[in-house]
């Protein structure tokens, strides 16, 4: 059977859209898929998604950008807008490079809503995909045209969060 390549949103102001794109890529390696998970900004923490690749054959994880950026300055950081261009470059050559069944780049949606990315690149990269590679794309305030592009779109709505009651985040459900 021939492979249809989705392109997949995972957008929303709720927690869960790194996890559920997570999940695909635990479901593609169980069925024999070579996954890459390049992630925007979250580049200098600690996730318990970066040690997977020691149990999983076939799936890869990129951490790259510096963990931050600053939304309160009126213009994004040069070394920000650098970083995540590189990022992009690099989930870009996954993407087309023909070694990758499916490939997430995590909080994509967050590097063009900060203006680190132009939404122009990620709709070139969506219409270049070839046609079997499965992409996924996550992170809030995914744009109306990324969203039009897509095949699939999921948008996680917080209803509730423990950190409204003070706790704080938890080793291996926040990080």
């Amino acid at each position: 059977m021939a492979r249809h390549g989705l392109v997949i949103v995972h957008t929303g102001n709720g927690k869960g859209k790194t996890t559920a794109a997570l999940g695909l890529a635990l479901r593609a390696v169980g069925q024999g898929l070579r996954v890459s998970v390049v992630q925007f900004i979250k580049g200098s923490w600690k996730y318990g998604e970066l040690r997977a690749p020691e149990f999983l054959p076939g799936f890869e994880i990129h951490p790259m950008g510096r963990g931050f950026v600053n939304l309160g300055a009126p213009e994004p950081d040069p070394e920000d807008v650098a970083l995540a261009r590189e990022t992009f470059a690099a989930g870009r050559e996954k993407v087309l490079s023909g070694a990758y069944d499916l490939v997430i780049l995590d909080e994509l949606n967050y590097a063009v809503d900060y203006g680190l990315v132009d939404v122009s690149d990620v709709l070139s990269l969506i219409r270049d995909k070839p046609a079997p590679v499965h992409l996924v794309l996550t992170g809030r305030n995914a744009r109306p045209e990324v969203v039009d592009a897509a095949d699939l779109v999921t948008e996680m709505r917080e209803i509730k969060h423990p950190f409204q009651k003070g706790i704080k985040a938890q080793k291996g459900v926040e990080f």
